[in-house]
């Protein structure tokens, strides 16, 4: 279900397009959310259709959508796939006389399968061929562009990508614009806040969550379609909402299940209204979540789990092999711990099904989920971490 926020878009178009003052959103838009709150549908279904009303060529790519891929492979394909839509003609003619490279504009020549590649051509030069081609502005929209900092060649592409910007881009006259979203902020400021950074000095912004205005647009669906249950109530609903972390396909999934006759709610909760049904489907999700943490940490090896406690507890300033960080390992492990052993722990962490620690190309390190983050804070606030449980006798070596 998609709950259009079309004038949250239309702030944005207005930002990137440069018609708002004092605002950065021009030298690029980077937008940060938690996974699963709708980020993603915003993008493609409000964002994506409004900078084309505006007569914006928009190319979209989604970073996730082939994570074993090199993400600045899925960029270039993306791109292209774009031009080719805006050749036409031109491309199917070119491809049945067996050229590879078509001309534009009288300069430029682009093979559409090789853009990006040492043998084709630039991202700023398809870019700009993308503008000429459109002759209109071009929005270029990278979802969950953190993961682009795991290989050197999506590290390449984003460097490629802001010299494009500042190639295509004059004062007053906004050609390329770009949007980067992430559901990671701390791994997302890699890409603005060291001097190295691609797009260093630019800012984060948190895309704005669904709140109380998506709950009434769901209760109004509800009153029309079941009468009976009218009035619903609405704050009920809400705390549910918030609760479930703002997430809206576990609200409608929990919504589902309350209205539904074959729901499978407590049954100390049947016979209530759907209201109560949907705040125990709520803890219950909640709980399940943090059980799901919980349990992976417990069955990681002592030297794993001294590990992933670094990275939560440092955060951005985890550094996973210094003095410090060795002294913290052997002090939870009660042993010595030296940085073979750490890095041994390190790795298998990586290699884990789902993969618990994320490595970026240049070996900086950070905890793949960022809701183990706010369960570690949780923890730590109410004076129980560690959690306890089973635990492996020995570390394997």
């Amino acid at each position: 279900m998609h709950f259009p926020r079309p004038s949250l878009a239309e702030e944005m178009c207005e930002a990137l397009q440069g018609s708002n003052l004092f605002n950065d959103a021009p030298n690029g838009l980077f937008l940060a959310a938690p996974r699963r709150t709708g980020k993603s549908t915003f993008l493609q279904a409000d964002l994506k259709p409004e900078l084309e009303r505006r007569g914006i060529a928009v190319v979209y790519v989604d970073l996730w959508a082939a994570p074993q891929r090199d993400p600045g492979e899925l960029i270039a394909e993306a791109i292209g796939a774009v031009l080719r839509t805006h050749l036409g003609p031109i491309a199917k003619a070119a491809k049945a006389s067996g050229l590879e490279s078509i001309g534009i504009a009288g300069a430029l020549k682009i093979d559409t399968s090789k853009i990006g590649r040492p043998e084709g051509s630039t991202l700023t030069e398809a870019l700009r061929a993308l503008h000429l081609l459109a002759k209109s502005p071009v929005a270029l929209i990278v979802d969950e562009a953190q993961h682009s900092l795991t290989s050197a060649a999506g590290e390449d592409a984003m460097t490629a990508l802001k010299s494009a910007r500042d190639q295509l881009n004059r004062p007053g006259q906004v050609n390329l614009m770009l949007i980067m979203s992430g559901s990671d902020r701390d791994k997302q400021l890699r890409l603005v806040n060291a001097n190295a950074a691609p797009f260093y000095g630019s800012s984060i912004k948190h895309l704005p969550l669904l709140g109380d205005d998506f709950v009434t647009h769901l209760v109004g669906l509800i009153e029309r379609q079941r009468p009976e249950l009218a009035p619903v109530d609405q704050p009920q609903l809400a705390w549910a909402f918030q609760t479930l972390g703002q997430r809206p396909q576990f609200f409608i999934d929990a919504l589902g299940q309350a209205l539904s006759p074959f729901g499978d709610a407590d049954t100390s909760a049947k016979g209530q209204r759907f209201e109560a049904l949907v705040e125990v489907l709520a803890r219950r999700r909640l709980d399940q979540d943090r059980q799901q943490m919980e349990s992976d940490y417990l069955v990681l090896r002592p030297v794993e789990q001294a590990v992933v406690w670094r990275m939560l507890e440092q955060g951005p300033r985890f550094r996973p092999y210094d003095v410090e960080a060795l002294r913290f390992y052997s002090e939870k492990t009660g042993g010595p711990v030296t940085r073979a052993m750490a890095q041994k722990a390190m790795e298998a962490l990586r290699n884990r099904q789902p993969s618990l620690v994320w490595k970026s190309a240049r070996g900086e390190y950070a905890i793949d989920d960022a809701a183990m983050h706010q369960w570690y804070q949780q923890r730590a606030a109410a004076g129980t971490w560690p959690p306890t449980g089973p635990q492996w006798g020995s570390d394997e070596e």
